[in-house]
């Protein structure tokens, strides 16, 4: 259930979409590794994942496929873990939810800043993918992620 325009809770689905892509960061410097599937951890992150540590509020990071299109990047480049279609991440605010398949819950956390990695990709891609660069979350239930799963927002209660 989510609110509608109007404020009453409603079933219709309105930012949704699926997951295009799966990459799980090794190590520091290293090219993001695809996989088919990934394991999110309560609280945790995706496992196998550089950045899956307890209580971070970086644990996931979510970028739209539309974004890197626009940019000419390609999914993993700018080191995001799960590249969408079709949902409008950078519309999300902290605290708002996503459910991903049947399981998953991530709690989004805040937008990601660009670093100056990006001018190491390409020179002006920093300006370029300011307030751009997706949006950073927190595992809040355990499951499977897939490519071709679903994605939704969900209610904050959910």
């Amino acid at each position: 259930m989510m609110k509608g325009k109007n404020g009453r809770m409603s079933s219709h689905v309105t930012n949704a979409g699926t997951i295009h892509s799966v990459q799980l960061c090794l190590g520091y410097r290293k090219p993001m590794q695809f996989v088919d599937q990934a394991e999110a951890i309560e609280n945790v992150g995706l496992k196998g994942d550089k950045h899956a540590l307890p209580d971070s509020s970086r644990q996931v990071l979510l970028l739209e496929k539309e974004t890197l299109e626009k940019l000419k990047l390609i999914p993993g480049q700018v080191k995001e873990n799960i590249t969408t279609s079709g949902i409008q991440l950078m519309t999300l605010t902290s605290k708002d939810r996503v459910q991903i398949g049947s399981e998953v819950v991530l709690e989004i956390t805040k937008a990601c800043s660009p670093c100056s990695r990006m001018e190491e990709i390409r020179p002006g891609l920093l300006r370029e993918i300011s307030g751009k660069r997706g949006m950073l979350a927190r595992v809040i239930r355990s499951g499977t992620i897939q490519r071709g799963d679903a994605i939704q927002q969900i209610d904050r209660s959910q």
